[in-house]
């Protein structure tokens, strides 16, 4: 029950040094390509790759997969093999024989009758390599391969009038591209005007000589990361314009967990190919690209191939950066009319690289933002003019002793964006509105910290809500570089209308559909002072560290008491509930992160439990890392909080703290008078999964720029 992100299924490896990194090439071809690379081959009698063994008339049986690197067949009788001897291997089709190429069995399963025979191709010659392409080249222009693995889109529909409303004002809003099919026929189109009162759509057309045809019009256009499909049953046309009414459902096709971007002007890659020296170091162009993946214009003759690993390709931006990154080629088109293909790949930066390339794929990605410290003259007034400081009652001057450790971490947050993303919006009266995230947890990250001066920018052409849109899709967007990323957390005010909309409503939607994939609960959020102990003595109640069998009460009770998401978001499973691999991240950049747990007794028997956490000073002005919470062990564990507290005060006077949060998850009681806690806002603690990332930034659009106003916003 994981949120899941498409890093963490990488097979891929780090080279240590220099030396190994550029020494490594050429790959051997177990390692270059990996197993199940190429392409699936489904083509029966004269259409149909056949493989041979020892001899060309050795037939085994019918390729059902193909590539430079390896072969698997179906066989047609029983296959005599050896795993540890090379043989020549021959493939025949088309009228040609190729071989014999040298080639080991793999992973032949002879206890299952017809399965699948594997056969490792190696030390594959260039002119080799060069026949099995075309070969496969022959075989995708008759239609009978494609390439080993394709994802398959997720769809789903809407029928909600008022989404599907909202949905097109942001495409609208976007000019998005869009593409009308009849009868065989494509138009390429924009969605130039939504008229809501009308129920009308005005499309344009942009090829030249347009033939609209006659409805019905199936169209496809893109949304911030999928592609909504509408059936139209009538049209008024007029030139290049065509005139049709609003669609009654939408078909949401995702596409991609990444949204690519189409990379700037003059970003080019270098790579060798990791079978054939020969070929020399390739310098080709970048079309698109995303944290996690390229596509570049290649040729024919550079003989890539699906599944192929080049351990190292250096992209070369246009201001001058190299950055290194190792890659998977994921799929390679048919020869396009310029006599190019487009090469598709899976990339991730090696680590010495990785602050630089999600920095540069964040700022490409979003270039009406910027970072905190290019904009920290002038952000400390969108905090006060927002109404930020005034959040639980506070004014400005509480946060004044923050200021100068704001500054310091808005510019080591700039350093270090495996750990932050703090954005802000632009415009020629300064900083317009700010949004941050952090990786509070193993696997979590924390949306935090949003405000917007009030007013409207003086920017031509702004469209209502882009300024919000364009900080979530920023801040959103980030954590998907981090292979560790799971799950979304907030602490959101839900009285604010746009935090409402944004946040609270989506989760409780999405709690109805599925709990394992969000949470939303209101919670209190109360200050305690650690210059205010009770006093008290606490007799009968002794306090320590958790022992590991009271760690393992304790996630017992969590995990039966709270949602699966909530135990694995805050980092509360057995395995990680102290927080090791957190606190050592954090602890590497020279920055505070730590959970510390003590546990209340009475005659040696656990009770309760303390849950406490610390974070680096101004991260977030709020200081919402340094939280703690209690849990009840046994039904006498109440009477143990006010002990507890006290403890806690201790605890975080020691680490130079004039106070902490409690996150009081109860109907609160006595014992927070007892404990001389202070009562706070009551925020929803909101919770989803990265699996809905790209669908919460389609919410986004939605409620953002597909909405007439633009938001009002505070969040803690």
């Amino acid at each position: 029950m994981e949120g899941g992100n498409p890093f963490t299924d990488r097979r891929s490896v780090e080279f240590r040094s220099p030396d190994a990194l550029f020494n490594v090439i050429p790959l051997p071809p177990a390692e270059a390509a990996l197993d199940d690379s190429g392409y699936s081959l489904h083509g029966t009698g004269a259409d149909a790759i056949t493989c041979a063994v020892g001899t060309p008339e050795g037939v085994i049986g019918v390729v059902t997969r193909l590539s430079p690197t390896v072969v698997w067949v179906m066989p047609q009788g029983k296959v005599e093999h050896s795993e540890h001897r090379t043989l020549p291997v021959y493939l025949s089709g088309c009228g040609v024989t190729l071989g014999p190429i040298h080639g080991a069995f793999i992973r032949t399963d002879m206890e299952t009758a017809g399965a699948p025979v594997g056969l490792q191709l190696v030390s594959v010659s260039l002119d080799q390599g060069r026949q099995i392409l075309s070969l496969l080249a022959d075989a995708l222009k008759r239609g009978v391969a494609e390439p080993a693995a394709s994802a398959l889109p997720v769809q789903d529909t809407i029928d909600e009038a008022e989404r599907i409303r909202a949905i097109l004002m942001a495409i609208s809003t976007g000019g998005n591209k869009g593409v009308l099919r009849r009868m065989g026929r494509t138009v390429r189109v924009v969605l130039q005007k939504l008229s809501p009162d009308a129920r009308q759509l005005e499309w344009h057309a942009e090829d030249p000589d347009v033939d609209w045809g006659e409805a019905p019009y199936d169209i496809d256009v893109i949304g911030h990361n999928s592609a909504h499909r509408m059936k139209l049953e009538a049209g008024t046309t007029d030139g290049h314009r065509l005139i049709t009414r609003m669609p009654d459902v939408l078909f949401r096709i995702r596409h991609r967990w990444h949204r690519r971007i189409t990379a700037p002007e003059g970003v080019r890659v270098t790579f060798h190919h990791p079978l054939w020296r020969e070929l020399g170091e390739m310098e080709r162009s970048v079309v698109d690209l995303s944290f996690s993946g390229l596509c570049i214009r290649c040729r024919p003759e550079d003989l890539l191939f699906p599944g192929l690993l080049p351990p190292l390709l250096e992209i070369h931006t246009s201001d001058g950066q190299a950055i290194s990154l190792r890659g998977e080629i994921r799929y390679v088109t048919s020869v396009r009319a310029d006599g190019t293909v487009l090469c598709g790949l899976s990339v991730a930066p090696y680590s010495s690289d990785e602050a630089r390339w999600v920095r540069y794929i964040s700022e490409t990605a979003n270039p009406n933002t910027c970072t905190t410290d290019q904009q920290l003259e002038g952000l400390w007034d969108v905090f006060t003019l927002s109404g930020f400081f005034s959040l639980a009652g506070k004014g400005s001057e509480a946060f004044d002793q923050l200021k100068q450790d704001f500054a310091h971490m808005a510019k080591r947050a700039v350093e270090i964006p495996q750990l932050f993303c703090q954005a802000v919006w632009p415009s020629e009266r300064g900083p317009e509105a700010t949004l941050s995230s952090m990786k509070s947890y193993q696997h979590t990250w924390l949306i935090h910290q949003v405000a917007k001066r009030p007013g409207k920018p003086a920017v031509k052409g702004l469209e209502p809500g882009r300024i919000m849109h364009d900080l979530y899709v920023r801040c959103f967007e980030h954590p998907q570089s981090d292979a560790d990323f799971r799950w979304f957390v907030a602490y959101a005010e839900g009285l604010n209308p746009w935090i409402s909309r944004a946040h609270v409503r989506y989760a409780e939607r999405y709690m109805a559909l599925n709990p394992d994939l969000a949470y939303s609960r209101q919670v209190h959020m109360m200050d305690v002072y650690t210059s205010e102990m009770t006093g008290r003595l606490h007799e009968g109640i002794s306090i320590g560290p958790a022992t590991s069998a009271e760690l393992t009460l304790l996630t017992t009770h969590i995990a039966r008491s709270r949602p699966g998401c909530y135990v694995e978001a805050l980092d509360f499973s057995r395995d990680r509930i102290d927080m090791r691999a957190v606190h050592n991240q954090w602890s590497g950049f020279g920055l505070e992160r730590e959970r510390e747990i003590l546990v209340a007794r009475r005659n040696g028997v656990a009770v309760a439990a303390a849950v406490l956490e610390m974070g680096q000073q101004g991260i977030n002005l709020y200081s919402l890392l340094d939280m703690a919470r209690l849990f009840p062990l046994s039904d006498a564990g109440p009477s143990t909080y006010v002990a507890l507290v006290d403890a806690a005060r201790r605890w975080y006077a020691a680490r130079r703290r004039r106070s902490f949060h409690f996150l009081c998850e109860d109907e609160g009681g006595q014992y927070v008078q007892e404990a001389g806690i202070h009562k706070g806002p009551d925020p929803y603690l909101w919770i989803i999964s990265a699996k809905l990332i790209p669908d919460y930034l389609e919410h986004i659009s939605e409620v953002s720029i597909g909405r007439r106003s633009a938001p009002n916003t505070r969040q803690g």
